[in-house]
């Protein structure tokens, strides 16, 4: 949510920063905005809208060299979409200039205090007042400055700060929201991720909660409460090719494509000798779990659900889905005999680190499964599993679902073998998700059946996804990918619930989406299917090959290759993706892009 980079180096010209700013744009944003120092003199220039629009703004001055600069791409929090609210801000002074990510809650209170001193604030904007914090404490020392102002400062916050009359440094500041400093030779880049960052160096240092850092050429100094202190120098392990589309008209479909290859990854080190291998769990005792609570957002959510279903149905274990947003906010049940674990693909998932830090002072372990090594979720918890996706650029989680299912089917089955309950069933999931990868390039396969029934269905205003068992979690899944990238209006329910009043929605201008796998719950979704066809409205079942008389219920059918029961929301997941995503192309809307929403959820 929201972007930021700053450069400090040799060579450096404002198209640089501009590009690099580019590389944040499927974090969701909706203005952008730069300041850069030439020749001792401050310069800004900010427009609504996407960063060609900023291109634009800055009408030939693309190529100028800069001795360090700061961009930044708003979402808006306070103030709406517009030129003047678009970051960066300056003081009144108009030689500082401040980036920021994040939520400052008592900026009224300080922007009333700094009125009375007689400050003029020219936006709507909480980040406003930073910039004239600073500048009230500014006596010649910039990083002496920031570190006053910031203690001032409740809420989150990412900040990078300019000062003309310092040239040669950037002050970066965090709490609850990320920044990663990279260092090359000469040169230090600031972002809010390490995508912007590849193109020159792959050693990078994670902010932690509290920093302040002074940005050199080639170097950074970190401190904390006040004190120096050193943070360690990670290496990005995906070159920037990896965050190129490749040929691919959007980051989404290129991502969808890269599934079989994810689910090598997220599997590899991790299978050894016909079982499971988690080396990352040595500290925790799976044998003595009996309560395990997950908490997570979104799609992360859904992937929970899978493992708790998975979990209770082959073990006597506990386990408990929270909405982290709602989680954090309640006094849960939660102690030193729960294991809680924590699913984000950022890492930075503001309600969900807020959950970890809440079950830790309970007592609770944490494992943490995220896809960013370095990121807070990964410091701020006792243990980590890394999805190993490599960057995820578009904003609806795909590939980054598929690893989630693929690592917690690992993690169920080693729960299932340390508390003595495997069995031959346990070893036919296990083969099957080896073959998952092969079975995910057939799938992948119906790519253009997919697309010529988003054509016929791409008008529609409303959807039902409904399922039941694992096939609900699939049906969640996939109402909320329709919703998310095509605006279309998409419900998922349980298919046993449809009579509780869902079915009164339907009509032929209502399809449902129906979830029908080979599985013990078949036959009662032949039924729910029946009831949606009584009620007029079209139906498109996403069953398995063996169910040919789906063809004599259903208005379309989609079929997958038969898996073990436990696996199909793994193996049906590229389709309600590609269903999703050719919905939104031939709309003729981003995919990659949504309105209104982020790619890293930072702030509550």
């Amino acid at each position: 949510m929201c972007g930021i980079v700053g450069v400090i180096g040799d060579d450096f010209k404002v198209s640089d920063v501009v590009n690099a700013l580019k590389k944040l744009e499927y974090r969701g944003y909706d203005s952008a905005g730069i300041a850069y120092v030439e020749n001792g003199k401050l310069f800004v220039f900010k427009s609504v809208g996407r960063i060609s629009e900023l291109e634009r703004a800055l009408n030939g001055r693309l190529s100028d060299g800069i001795q360090v600069g700061i961009a930044h791409t708003r979402w808006a929090t306070h103030g709406e979409p517009s030129d003047t609210n678009a970051h960066p801000h300056t003081d009144c002074s108009g030689k500082i200039a401040v980036v920021h990510n994040g939520i400052i809650e008592n900026f009224r209170e300080l922007r009333a205090h700094l009125e009375g001193l007689g400050h003029t604030f020219k936006s709507d904007t909480d980040t406003e007042v930073i910039a004239h914090l600073i500048e009230e404490e500014y006596e010649g020392d910039l990083l002496r400055a920031v570190m006053r102002a910031v203690e001032r400062l409740d809420g989150a916050y990412a900040i990078g700060v300019v000062h003309s009359d310092h040239p040669d440094i950037i002050v970066a500041a965090r709490k609850g929201s990320p920044l990663v400093i990279g260092i090359g030779n000469g040169l230090t880049i600031l972002a809010s991720d390490v995508t912007p960052i590849v193109r020159y160096t792959k050693n990078v240092v994670f902010l932690e909660d509290g920093d302040v850092a002074l940005i050199e050429r080639g170097k950074v100094e970190v401190f904390s409460a006040g004190k120096k202190v050193e943070r360690k120098i990670h290496e990005v392990e995906w070159d920037e090719a990896a965050a190129e589309k490749g040929g691919y008209k959007h980051f989404m479909i290129k991502e969808i494509m890269e599934e079989p290859q994810v689910l090598v990854s997220a599997m590899a080190g991790r299978v050894r000798g016909g079982e499971v291998n988690l080396p990352e769990l040595e500290e925790i005792d799976l044998s003595k779990v009996r309560r395990i609570n997950v908490v997570a957002c979104g799609t992360s959510y859904h992937a929970a659900l899978f493992f708790k279903y998975f979990v209770e149905q082959h073990t006597d274990v506990d386990v408990s889905v929270e909405v982290a947003s709602e989680f954090r906010y309640r006094k849960p049940h939660v102690d030193s005999q729960t294991l809680t674990i924590a699913i984000s693909q950022s890492g930075e998932t503001a309600d969900t680190l807020e959950s970890v830090r809440l079950a830790k002072r309970l007592g609770s372990r944490i494992v943490a499964i995220t896809n960013v090594v370095g990121s807070t979720i990964t410091r701020e918890s006792d243990v980590s599993i890394m999805m190993n996706s490599g960057p995820e650029i578009g904003v609806a989680a795909t590939k980054t679902y598929v690893a989630q299912l693929t690592i917690l089917a690992l993690l169920g089955l080693k729960i299932v073998r340390d508390r003595g309950f495997w069995s031959g069933r346990h070893k036919r999931i296990l083969d099957t998700l080896l073959r998952m990868p092969e079975l995910f390039e057939n799938v992948i396969g119906l790519n253009d059946k997919l697309r010529d029934l988003a054509q016929s269905y791409k008008d529609y205003s409303h959807f039902m996804y409904i399922g039941r068992g694992y096939g609900f979690i699939t049906a969640l899944e996939g109402a909320l990918k329709l919703k998310e990238i095509s605006y279309i209006h998409a419900e998922a329910y349980p298919a046993g619930e449809l009579k509780h009043g869902p079915i009164a929605l339907l009509d032929p201008e209502f399809p449902v989406f129906a979830i029908v796998p080979s599985d013990s719950l078949y036959l009662k979704m032949k039924s729910n299917i029946m009831e949606c066809k009584s009620r007029n409205a079209k139906v498109i079942a996403l069953g398995t090959r063996e169910n040919g008389e789906l063809f004599e219920i259903a208005d379309e059918v989609i079929d997958v290759p038969r898996v073990v029961d436990d696996l199909y929301p793994l193996v049906m997941a590229p389709v309600i993706q590609l269903f999703a995503y050719h919905v939104s192309d031939l709309k003729g809307l981003d995919p990659d892009k949504p309105r209104n929403l982020a790619k890293s959820v930072t702030v509550e």
